[in-house]
């Protein structure tokens, strides 16, 4: 099974950004609904457990799947829909981003940054980079609603 590690350092890797089949995307503004977490845990994701560390967001998302953001790179990500305020919890927006993504023709691995958690995609899945040094697996329907081709 081919294995993608999130690197942490800021800027695409070059698993995505030299693969002439990688797409640019943006992601399109849509409402999820945040708690911030006041103790290490473990987050299961459509794609695998991944560990949260005090402070990082506990998103949900419009399929009821969830996934952890830490929180070095929330604000970069989201913010809040009033009445929500910033660092509560309650209705934040996604923002438009740029990101490349590989959909892919077999299961594959992505490593996280933090060392400890694994995500397993399925061929047809979506391997996006977001360009802070954190790959992600994005299912192809969750994919198909959530960011816009741009290129």
């Amino acid at each position: 099974m081919r294995q993608f590690r999130s690197s942490g350092q800021r800027g695409f890797s070059s698993a995505l950004s030299d693969d002439p089949r990688r797409v640019k995307a943006r992601k399109l503004e849509r409402e999820v609904q945040v708690r911030f977490t006041t103790e290490a845990c473990r987050v299961q994701t459509p794609e695998g457990a991944v560990q949260a560390q005090p402070g990082d967001a506990i998103l949900t998302g419009i399929a009821g799947e969830h996934w952890r953001v830490s929180r070095a790179h929330f604000a970069e990500k989201y913010r809040p829909k009033p009445p929500t305020r910033s660092g509560d919890a309650g209705t934040y927006l996604s923002l438009r981003n740029r990101i490349l993504a590989l959909q892919m023709s077999e299961p594959f691995e992505v490593q996280l940054a933090d060392g400890q958690s694994t995500l397993t995609g399925r061929a047809s899945d979506w391997l996006v980079d977001y360009g802070d040094g954190s790959l992600g697996i994005v299912s192809q329907a969750i994919f198909a609603t959530t960011y816009e081709i741009v290129d």
